[in-house]
C-alpha cells in the first residue's frame, strides 16, 4: 500500500540539467507543418499570443510541439488541480460550432469569418436579434454580450453583423469605418454627413438598431450624439485582445530556450515566479557575492502519512553567462520538509529558495532554474547585472530592502547577510502596514576622518503626486565601529507610509557636506493590512571551513574569462585552503596546460600520484606536460600509461599522435589519430594532421 499522496498548493503571492543554452532556430513555415499542427493553429488563431506563435513556429520536433501544446493549454486551465481543462474544451466546442454554422454563404471556413472570430473569442452571445427581413435596411444581426471587466471589456456591449449588398457573408460592422449609412438599403438621397438624419431613418425602420449603429456600448457616445466615436476602435481592440489578457507569454520563450535540456514532463509545467538579486560584498573575505531569491507562485507537495510530513524536492541550477558564453554553473538539491500543522502557513505565504556565490567583476546574465520533482514543475528567474571592480575609495552598497533582521555568528555565510546581520527579504519588495521597513547598507573603505565627521542621508518619497511627504533620515557614522566594511541598519514601521510605490535615495556625505557616493532603491507599500511573505530556504556555510569553495568558484570564472593572472591566484588560494581538493587540482592542471606552464603541471599533478581514482588524470597531465617540454620519450610513456587505463579519450590519442610523429614513428602516429577520429570525426585539425602523416608515410 502506498503512503504517498499528492497535493497541489496555490500560493497567494520550481531532472537535473548539465548546462543551459539558447535556441536560435529559424521559423518553420506553416504550410510545411504536419496537418495536425496546422489544424491546431487554426483552433487557437484568436487566443494565441504573438510570442507563443513565434516560439511554436521555431520548434522542429513533433514531440516538442506536442509538449508545447500541452503547456499552452495548461497555462489557460481555470482549474489546474482537476483533470479537466474547461477552457480547452470550450474552445474546441466553439470551433466545431462556427465551422458548422458560419461557413454558409462564403467560401471560407467558419472560424475565418467575422462571426466565427467573435464567437471564438467571446463565445455565444447573451442574445441575438435578427433583422434579416426588414425593408429599408440590409440584413443584420445584433449580438449582445456582458463583458469581463477584468479583461478590459465593457460591462455591456452590442455588436452588429451585416450583409453589405444583402447577400453573402455577414461582416462585423464598424461604426466609424462603415458608418451608419451602410446599414440602409437606399442611400441615394442621403447626405452622408447628416448623422442625425441617418440615425432617425434607422430608428424608424428598426429602433433597436439605431444606437448600436453609433456605439458598441449603449449610452456611451462621442462628442456628437449621432456621430460614431473613435473610442469604438479602442473597444474592439480590447475585445480582440481579451483572450490574451491574463497570459504571461514568457513561458514560451523559456520553453524554446530549455527544450532538450529540461525534460518534456517538466516543460509542460512552467510555474511563474518572483525573484530578486543583489551583489553584496563580504567583509571578511573581501569578495563580491551574488545573492538571489526565487519564489514560485505555485508548488506541488507530497504527503508522507506515517510521519505526517509534507515535502517537496527542489533542484537548483544556477548559471552565469557573458555574451552567451557559460562562465559559471552549479547544481544543488534542496529537499524541503514541513509538518502537517504548517500547511496553512505555507499555503498562505509560499516557499522561496535563497542562495549566494562569489563572482568576479564583469557584466553577466544570471539564470536561476528551480525544479520541483513533485509535480514536475520548473520556474526561472533571469537578470542582467553588473559587478564592478572593487575601489579603494569610500564606497556605498545598497540600499537592500527587507522586512526583518536576523543575527548570526560572523563565521556563518548566508545570502543577504553583512557581518552579523542577515536581511530577510521578499522578492516582490512589497510590505504591508503590519510589517517593518528594513533598510540595510554597507560602507567600505571609510577613513577615520570620514567615520568621525561623515554621515549617511536617506530620503524616502512616494511617487503619487498626492503623496507629497518626504521622509529624511540622517545617520552619523561616528556611531559605527571602525573596520574595513561596516553595516548600517534602519528599521521603520511600514504603517508610517501610505500605500504607494516608493523610491529611496541614499547618500554618503563627508563632514563638509560633499556627496561621496549615491545609490537608489525602491519598495512598495501594499493597501492590504497584512500580506504573506514566502518562507525562505537558505544554506548556511562556515567561512572558515568552506572558503576554498569560494576561491575555486572564482578560479573557474577567471579561467573561463581568460583572466589568467587572477585565475592562477585563485587556484593557488583554493589549494592553500584545501590542499587535497581533487577537483581543483585537476582544473588547475588543465589551466596550467592551457597557459603552457609545463613545470608547474608536473609539480601540481604529483598530488594525484597516490590517488587510485585519479591515475588516468595523473599520467595524462604528465604526458601532456612532457610533450610541451619536448621530452618526447617520457611523454609517450606517460600517455601510454593513461591510454592503458582508458583507451577512448581523444585528448590522449591526439597527444600520442603528435608525440609519435615528432619521434618519427609515423605508423603509430597514424594509428593514434585514426582511433581519435573514429571516436569523434568532427576534428578538422586532427584530420589535417593525419593527412600529413599519410603523405609522409607514402
Amino acid at each position: 500500500m502506498s503512503y504517498i499522496k499528492k497535493l497541489s498548493i496555490l500560493f497567494l503571492t520550481g531532472l537535473v540539467i548539465v548546462s543551459l543554452s539558447f535556441n536560435l532556430a529559424a521559423q518553420v513555415k506553416e504550410k510545411d507543418l504536419p496537418k495536425k499542427y496546422q489544424d491546431w493553429l487554426k483552433l487557437v488563431a484568436y487566443i494565441i499570443t504573438d510570442q507563443e506563435r513565434d516560439v511554436f513556429m521555431k520548434l522542429t520536433r513533433d514531440q516538442d510541439r506536442d509538449a508545447f501544446i500541452d503547456t499552452f493549454w495548461k497555462m489557460r486551465d481555470p482549474t489546474p488541480g482537476t483533470p479537466e481543462n474547461e477552457y480547452k474544451e470550450e474552445i474546441i466546442k466553439r470551433f466545431e460550432y462556427v465551422n458548422t454554422f458560419f461557413h454558409r454563404g462564403t467560401s471560407r471556413e467558419g472560424w475565418q469569418t467575422d462571426m466565427g472570430r467573435i464567437y471564438m473569442i467571446l463565445g455565444p452571445p447573451a442574445s441575438i436579434e435578427r433583422l434579416e427581413g426588414k425593408t429599408g435596411i440590409v440584413p443584420c444581426q445584433i449580438w449582445t454580450y456582458y463583458g469581463d471587466v477584468n479583461k478590459g471589456l465593457p460591462v455591456h456591449f452590442e455588436l452588429i453583423f451585416f450583409q453589405k449588398a444583402g447577400v453573402g457573408e455577414f461582416k462585423l460592422y464598424d461604426p466609424l469605418a462603415d458608418g451608419p449609412a451602410s446599414l440602409l438599403e437606399n442611400k441615394r438621397d442621403l447626405d452622408l454627413t447628416d448623422y442625425e438624419s441617418i440615425y432617425e431613418t434607422i430608428r424608424k425602420i428598426a429602433p433597436t438598431l439605431a444606437d448600436p449603429a453609433i456605439t458598441y456600448v449603449p449610452g456611451e457616445y462621442g462628442p456628437s450624439f449621432y456621430q460614431p466615436s473613435p473610442r469604438n476602435a479602442m473597444i474592439m481592440a480590447q475585445i480582440l485582445e481579451s483572450p490574451k489578457k491574463d497570459i504571461n507569454p514568457s513561458y514560451a520563450s523559456h520553453f524554446l530556450n530549455y527544450v532538450g535540456l529540461v525534460s518534456t514532463e517538466y516543460l509542460t509545467n512552467f510555474i511563474d515566479s518572483d525573484g530578486s538579486v543583489e551583489v553584496i560584498p563580504d567583509p571578511d573575505t573581501g569578495l563580491n557575492f551574488i545573492n538571489f531569491i526565487i519564489a514560485p507562485k505555485n508548488i506541488s507537495v507530497d504527503f508522507y502519512e506515517p510521519k505526517k510530513q509534507y515535502f517537496c524536492n527542489f533542484t537548483l541550477n544556477v548559471s552565469l553567462r557573458q555574451k552567451n558564453n557559460l562562465i559559471f554553473q552549479y547544481t544543488r538539491e534542496i529537499p524541503v520538509y514541513f509538518p502537517e500543522e504548517a500547511v496553512a502557513r505555507v499555503k498562505s505565504n509560499g516557499l522561496a529558495v535563497e542562495d549566494s556565490f562569489p563572482v568576479t567583476e564583469g557584466e553577466y546574465q544570471l539564470t536561476v532554474l528551480l525544479q520541483n520533482s513533485v509535480g514536475k514543475e520548473f520556474s526561472i528567474f533571469e537578470k542582467n547585472l553588473e559587478v564592478k571592480k572593487a575601489a579603494d575609495i569610500p564606497t556605498l552598497f545598497g540600499p537592500y530592502i527587507g522586512y526583518k533582521l536576523q543575527k548570526f555568528g560572523r563565521d556563518i555565510h548566508l545570502p543577504f547577510k553583512i557581518n552579523e546581520t542577515k536581511l530577510v527579504v521578499d522578492p516582490k519588495d512589497t510590505l504591508s502596514a503590519s510589517d517593518q521597513l528594513v533598510i540595510l547598507l554597507a560602507l567600505n573603505n571609510l577613513s577615520e576622518d570620514l567615520r568621525q565627521r561623515g554621515k549617511v542621508v536617506i530620503k524616502i518619497k512616494g511617487v503619487k503626486p498626492e503623496n507629497a511627504a518626504e521622509k529624511v533620515i540622517e545617520a552619523e557614522l561616528n556611531q559605527l565601529p571602525f573596520s574595513r566594511m561596516v553595516s548600517l541598519e534602519q528599521v521603520l514601521p511600514a504603517k508610517e507610509f501610505v500605500p504607494d510605490y516608493y523610491e529611496i535615495q541614499v547618500r554618503l556625505m563627508d563632514g563638509a557636506g560633499n556627496v561621496l557616493a549615491e545609490n537608489k532603491g525602491t519598495f512598495i507599500i501594499s493597501a492590504e493590512e497584512a500580506i504573506g511573505h514566502p518562507i525562505s530556504q537558505a544554506r548556511a556555510v562556515s567561512l572558515s571551513r568552506h572558503q576554498y569553495a569560494f576561491f575555486y568558484a572564482l578560479a573557474e570564472q577567471c579561467d573561463k574569462l581568460k583572466r589568467d593572472d587572477l585565475a592562477d591566484f585563485y587556484y593557488q588560494a583554493t589549494l592553500k585552503s584545501n590542499p587535497n581538493f581533487k577537483e581543483a587540482i585537476i582544473s588547475y592542471c588543465q589551466f596550467l596546460l592551457r597557459t603552457n606552464q609545463f613545470d608547474r603541471v608536473l609539480e601540481v599533478s604529483s598530488k594525484l600520484k597516490d590517488e587510485a581514482n585519479n591515475q588516468f588524470d595523473y599520467h595524462f597531465f604528465r604526458g601532456k606536460a612532457y610533450l610541451g617540454k619536448e621530452n618526447l620519450n617520457q611523454a609517450i610513456e606517460e600517455l601510454n600509461q593513461a591510454n592503458s587505463i582508458y583507451n577512448s579519450d581523444i585528448g590522449v590519442l591526439n597527444a600520442l599522435g603528435q608525440a609519435y610523429l615528432k619521434v618519427g614513428q609515423k605508423e603509430k602516429a597514424a594509428m593514434a589519430l585514426r582511433a581519435s577520429l573514429q571516436l569523434n570525426s568532427d576534428q578538422p585539425e586532427v584530420k589535417k594532421l593525419l593527412e600529413e602523416v599519410e603523405k609522409k608515410k607514402s
